[in-house]
């Protein structure tokens, strides 16, 4: 594994996760491979459970995680070539990225997406040109199009507490916010079930928040929540803006909340979410505070994903 910024990064995710739940069951099992080296995690938005989980990891296998918020604490970057630096940027993505390259072995980065240009955010320019100019293997901790740790701990997850001989129905369905969130997180979680190809997997969502068929591709699509969540076994719960209208948020959807009515229609699905999120307007209290929830699983997970990768980038390097 050269990079992980994608599903395609990962030649058997089967494989992936094995090794994941292994370092669960022993997180110091090779707890010196990664003695005397670096790994930089740099952040160019907030994160909580992301950014601990992987510095966790690192920590598990030996290594020395450096955590810089470049939002808060470096200068803003510019990513276009052949321009004349006389705006608010000061410092090239060319002349920063080597940099970090010089004092990491492994660089770590989240990005973001700005939702104001689909193409802007969709070209991943940040991503591409870290793992261009820094000359180091890259984790991402979330891209403007996709978030491949958070999705890698959930299929953990869904492997890990899914004991049933028969596929799985699982759902995501789209849920109300009152702010424009990206797709990443929806992206990615469609590509990875979609790769891993053993559920039944269904996207529901309102008329006009259809994610980009690259990463939907393979799922069964309904506007209509109550008929994807019938008998459902897991189910999603995320809010994703628009991208036909791009960044658009939707307003009196009300009705999307997942409440204990809702899920009576299911096979007494679990319900996962990859926090932060916003009781009741997301997720109903009652939903949340249950024994149907996976969440708190998921998160524990992400330490066991990131430690994962890191560790299969460190075989390689």
């Amino acid at each position: 594994m050269e990079n992980f910024c994608s599903v395609h990064d990962v030649k058997d995710m089967d494989q992936l996760i094995q090794k994941a739940l292994e370092y669960k069951s022993d997180p110091f099992k090779h707890k010196n491979i990664g003695q005397g080296r670096r790994i930089g995690l740099i952040f160019l938005n907030p994160s909580l459970r992301t950014r601990i989980s992987t510095q966790v990891a690192a920590l598990n296998l030996g290594l020395e995680p450096i955590v810089f918020n470049m939002g808060k604490e470096g200068w803003s970057l510019e990513l276009e070539d052949g321009v004349v630096m006389n705006g608010t940027s000061v410092e090239h993505i060319k002349d920063a990225a080597p940099v970090l390259g010089q004092y990491f072995d492994i660089l770590c980065l989240r990005s973001f997406a700005y939702l104001q240009d689909r193409d802007t955010d969709y070209s991943e320019q940040v991503l591409h040109g870290f793992i261009k100019y820094s000359g180091l293997p890259v984790i991402s901790l979330e891209s403007a199009t996709l978030h491949p740790l958070q999705s890698l701990a959930d299929m953990i997850t869904i492997k890990e507490q899914w004991h049933h001989k028969v596929r799985p129905k699982i759902v995501l369905t789209w849920a109300p916010h009152i702010k424009a969130l990206p797709q990443a997180v929806s992206n990615s979680f469609a590509q990875w079930v979609n790769a891993w190809g053993q559920a039944d997997f269904v996207i529901t969502h309102p008329e006009g928040f259809e994610l980009k068929e690259t990463f939907s591709k393979g799922a069964s699509i309904t506007y209509n929540q109550q008929e994807a969540l019938a008998n459902a076994d897991v189910v999603y719960v995320k809010n994703w803006s628009s991208y036909l209208d791009y960044g658009q948020v939707k307003t009196n959807a009300d009705d999307w909340m997942l409440t204990p009515t809702q899920w009576e229609i299911t096979n007494k699905a679990k319900v996962m979410h990859c926090l932060p999120v916003r009781r009741n307007l997301e997720l109903s209290d009652a939903i949340l505070d249950s024994t149907q929830n996976w969440v708190t699983q998921q998160v524990g997970n992400r330490v066991w994903a990131a430690q994962a990768v890191i560790s299969e980038i460190l075989n390689q390097s």
